[in-house]
């Protein structure tokens, strides 16, 4: 019984990196079309759907009958991926196509409504980062943007802004 935790028979071996690998690239589509929004911090509701996601994502990849060295591998496989794909991410046309771009949800106080749309941003979310900020009025605010971990940046009007650390975002002010 042990023995059966430890050994795998090739078919099985092939079928859990086949779908390891299936479900990061589902979940990766899933990531990029659903924006940076999927990855912002865990509201309740955010919280029960990661949990009922890393179920649907273990049993996938372990097959009907998990063992540990389906685990093993599942979880070997996972890391392969991530460190193969964050250096893939080194080229750019690779980056384009697998991370979300930053998003400028306020420009020069202003509020981008169909940004706010685009990435299901809600109005209350974008007074709590300018609160969390210690910025107390709108008109204060240069950009506000949605990055693309899912955090929201908020950069003071009136501080003098590095062209550089703007040069990834589009926005009205700098189209």
């Amino acid at each position: 019984m042990i023995r059966d935790q430890f050994t795998i028979p090739l078919d099985e071996l092939a079928a859990v990196v086949i779908a390891t690998a299936g479900i990061y690239v589902v979940f990766l589509v899933l990531v990029r079309v659903l924006g940076a929004r999927a990855l912002t911090q865990l509201s309740v509701v955010d919280l029960a759907a990661v949990v009922a996601l890393g179920a649907v994502l273990g049993r996938s990849a372990l097959l009907e009958h998990p063992r540990l060295i389906t685990g093993a591998i599942a979880l070997l496989e996972l890391f392969v991926l991530q460190v193969v794909v964050g250096g893939l991410r080194r080229i750019p046309a690779v980056d384009r196509v697998v991370s979300p771009r930053p998003v400028v949800l306020v420009a020069d106080g202003e509020v981008d409504g169909g940004a706010l749309a685009r990435t299901r941003i809600s109005e209350h979310e974008l007074r709590y980062a300018t609160r969390n900020a210690g910025v107390s009025a709108l008109r204060d605010v240069a950009y506000l943007v949605l990055e693309p971990n899912g955090s929201i940046t908020v950069i003071r009007a009136g501080d003098e802004v590095d062209p550089w650390l703007v040069a990834d975002l589009t926005s009205p002010a700098r189209t």
